[in-house]
């Protein structure tokens, strides 16, 4: 059940599911209270996380953070981290949810409906107080008006979409779906998604206003960041190839990708498994021009940042170099990664 400025949302007036949640979503984006919460994000500065950070030149010891890319997802302890957050975020969703009791906040980046039910089962396992009825801060930040709408968006049974649907809009429809039917508490600080999230050029031409952002454990406080490549870390380009391969892996059928253990404060990447044609379809795309494999591989390609490409290149090479997933995950086991006394992460 969502509520907003502490008062339960109602249900829309349509009995038919599958518009259930656009209707939703369009009420959402008309909220005063959510329209004034997102005018006041978008008045802080982005911050640069980065090593040392600007503000803690001074600190004697370093920031405790997790990092998450696309699909993944972490739940944090206020007492081992002391900010989790994401970015590359353009046509996804980030969300947030946070106990208001026990400051136990899990975050995940979301990029396709399909995710969406199971991955909200994910973050709510650690984060529900289950011998009460916790009441849970959320927060969703991401997507922006990648297409124009001149209905609410239709969600089906099988979750297709036309590119003229776009991407943000079915995503942000089926997340804000499931937190109402759920029967947890979901109270929604902030919803700064869609056209709340977007800018435009001279040329109309739409982007986000934010792609990433950090949550303080300890007080809950979100603010818009983006992170240092060096800190998008541990194991960067395996948790990137997992995005990429795992639509074709059943073990993630649905679900979000495990990245954190939240009891031992360590990174423990699951595996995933990819066959022997990744390696001639990497080799395929790699013979393409940067531009070519933009539009191939990105769903928002001209609101991406300068880099996506050198990325999506080194992904590439490594599934030409390891076509064999027994390579990178030996016995199915997930890579450990645990933190060291300077902040960095170590390979066990």
């Amino acid at each position: 059940m969502i509520y907003v400025d502490g008062v339960p949302f109602p249900n829309p007036s349509s009995s038919s599911s599958s518009s259930q949640g656009s209707e939703i979503l369009e009420a959402l984006l008309e909220h005063p209270v959510l329209i004034s919460a997102s005018n006041l994000l978008k008045s802080i500065p982005a911050r640069k996380i980065s090593v040392p950070e600007e503000s803690g030149l001074e600190r004697l010891s370093p920031v405790k953070y997790v990092y998450l890319f696309q699909r993944e997802y972490a739940t944090v302890d206020p007492a081992l981290v002391e900010i989790v957050g994401t970015d590359e975020a353009t046509t996804c969703v980030g969300l947030v949810i946070r106990n208001r009791k026990t400051g136990m906040t899990s975050v995940a980046h979301m990029d396709s409906p399909r995710v969406v039910n199971l991955g909200l089962t994910q973050m709510l396992s650690l984060v529900n107080d289950h011998a009460s009825a916790a009441e849970l801060d959320v927060h969703l930040i991401g997507s922006y008006e990648d297409a124009s709408h001149e209905r609410p968006h239709e969600m089906g049974e099988s979750e297709f979409h036309t590119e003229s649907d776009g991407y943000s809009f079915p995503l942000c429809s089926k997340i804000v779906e499931a937190l109402q039917r759920s029967k947890e508490n979901f109270h929604i600080q902030t919803f700064c998604v869609l056209k709340h999230n977007t800018r435009r050029d001279s040329d109309a031409n739409a982007y986000p206003i934010f792609t990433g952002f950090v949550v303080e454990t300890s007080t809950g406080l979100v603010k818009p960041a983006v992170f240092d490549r060096s800190l998008r870390c541990p194991d960067e380009i395996v948790r990137r190839i997992r995005v990429m391969v795992s639509s074709e892996d059943p073990t993630w059928r649905g679900k979000l990708l495990e990245t954190y253990d939240t009891r031992s404060d360590q990174f423990q990447i699951a595996s995933c498994s990819w066959t022997p044609r990744w390696k001639y379809l990497a080799f395929s795309l790699q013979q393409l021009s940067d531009p070519e494999i933009l539009i191939r591989s990105s769903t928002s390609p001209y609101a991406e940042s300068p880099d996506f490409v050198k990325n999506e290149r080194r992904l590439l090479n490594y599934l030409i170099r390891h076509p064999n997933w027994r390579e990178t995950f030996p016995m199915a086991k997930p890579r450990v990664f645990e933190r060291t006394a300077d902040g960095q992460w170590l390979r066990c």
